[in-house]
């Protein structure tokens, strides 16, 4: 395991003096429960002082610079390598990653296998423009046998975090793992081949977990909105749906203020291709905790009052629509609908969508249809003392119909076609 450290070694030690030409390295706000761990450089580790010890990120030197600043945070889904490590500015709407290092500092592998670990999270529930979340690595077996570091988000105006849910996973040499939502409340546990709690001494063992946050503007409410197919138990902020399905639509609010407030109205909007479906509005609270049906079938027109809710008190309402196809185009279509909670003359919002890839008979290429030839009319007679200059009516064959020509006039026999095959194409 020796050689293994050694090689990292020669790699950090280039990346920890890169990035001490850019900006100091400053470890803070890092704890564990010895009340103060001792830090190793790699050699230190190679040169046994850590002994049969099990430890986690204590190495100065180590893969991530000092691994006792293990928590870090950047924007989803940008392809860079650096972690703001202690702050990162944060704007409303956008999503963060936020990342947690795992390392078990013993150089002796699976001699020294770590029992018990998981990783939790603790994300502010309240409102403010500076927002610290907490990592924890927990192991039954190690000293000490907790740790903990944190990342701040800053903001230039009153924020609240939303963690995306399902969005927790472990990478480590042995592949990606999905963790449960509990990540953010009792922990979740981490392994190495799989999730067993389990994970062995040295690098090629270690592993990162992260979560992501959207970061949400607001100073009285937190609203989230989430759909999914009727039927399922996985809420999400979009799904892939046909039209004829039944989706169900939840919307969570949460009283962010340190008062009470009263009458809170809750209203959805629904897109065109997405019908509400009556007598399906639930609503859930600390009065309701089952539920409790809602005769008014307004959520999606004038809003319904879901009634007063204390300081960090909160409300699910959900109800069903139907996907149906008035407007949709051939190809994707991206239906959005908008929940917003009205509280004290100030609305906040949240959004989901419905994806349906439309792609029936209507959007096949139809042959074009062969044009019904005009009839050449009859010609008109030469009047006579016993015929006036009348026209007489004309009789046209076509078929299985007869269309009448003359007095109406052989161009109306094209436009007459011409309307029929258009709304036949409607039809179809």
């Amino acid at each position: 395991m020796n050689k293994i450290y050694k090689s990292i070694l020669s790699v950090s030690a280039a990346a920890v003096m890169l990035a001490g030409t850019l900006a100091p390295v400053m470890v803070y706000a890092w704890g564990d429960s010895n009340n103060g761990r001792p830090s190793y450089t790699l050699d230190q580790i190679n040169n046994g002082e850590l002994g049969d010890t099990i430890t986690f990120n204590s190495i100065s030197n180590g893969k991530i610079g000092d691994e006792k600043n293990f928590v870090g945070a950047k924007v989803a889904g940008a392809n860079v390598e650096t972690w703001n490590a202690n702050t990162i500015n944060v704007k409303d709407g956008e999503t963060y990653t936020i990342r947690l290092f795992v390392h078990n500092n013993s150089p002796k592998g699976e001699e020294a296998i770590a029992k018990g670990v998981k990783a939790t999270f603790s994300i502010p529930t309240t409102v403010a423009k500076s927002q610290t979340i907490v990592g924890y690595i927990d192991s039954s077996n190690a000293t000490p046998n907790r740790y903990w570091d944190e990342v701040t988000l800053n903001a230039s105006e009153n924020v609240y975090l939303e963690y995306v849910e399902g969005s927790a996973k472990f990478n480590n040499n042995n592949g990606t793992f999905a963790l449960p939502n509990e990540v953010i409340t009792s922990g979740a546990t981490l392994g190495y081949t799989s999730m067993n709690g389990e994970i062995p001494g040295c690098y090629q063992y270690s592993g990162v977990v992260t979560i992501d946050v959207k970061v949400h503007s607001s100073v009285a409410a937190k609203v989230s909105k989430q759909v999914r197919i009727k039927g399922t138990k996985t809420w999400s902020e979009s799904v892939e749906a046909k039209v004829g399905d039944e989706v169900e639509y939840q919307i969570e609010y949460v009283n962010l203020l340190s008062e009470q407030v009263k009458d809170v109205m809750i209203r959805d909007v629904l897109p065109t291709n997405v019908e509400y479906v009556t007598d399906s509005t639930y609503l859930y609270n600390s009065n309701y905790q089952s539920g409790v049906l809602l005769k008014d079938n307004t959520v999606t027109t004038t809003g319904i009052n879901i009634g007063t809710y204390n300081a960090k008190g909160n409300a699910y309402v959900r109800f069903t629509g139907k996907v149906v196809d008035k407007t949709m185009a051939c190809g994707d279509n991206q239906l959005v609908n908008w929940a917003s909670a009205t509280v004290k003359g100030e609305v906040y919002k949240d959004d989901a969508s419905v994806f349906v890839n439309k792609d029936d008979e209507t959007c096949k290429e139809k042959p074009t249809p062969t044009p019904t030839p005009t009839p050449t009319p009859t010609p008109t007679p030469t009047p006579t003392p016993d015929n006036p200059g009348s026209t007489p009516t004309t009789i046209v064959s076509t078929g299985p119909e007869t269309i009448v020509t003359g007095a109406i006039g052989a161009g109306s026999v094209v436009t007459t076609l011409g309307y029929f095959i258009s709304s036949r194409k409607k039809l179809l």
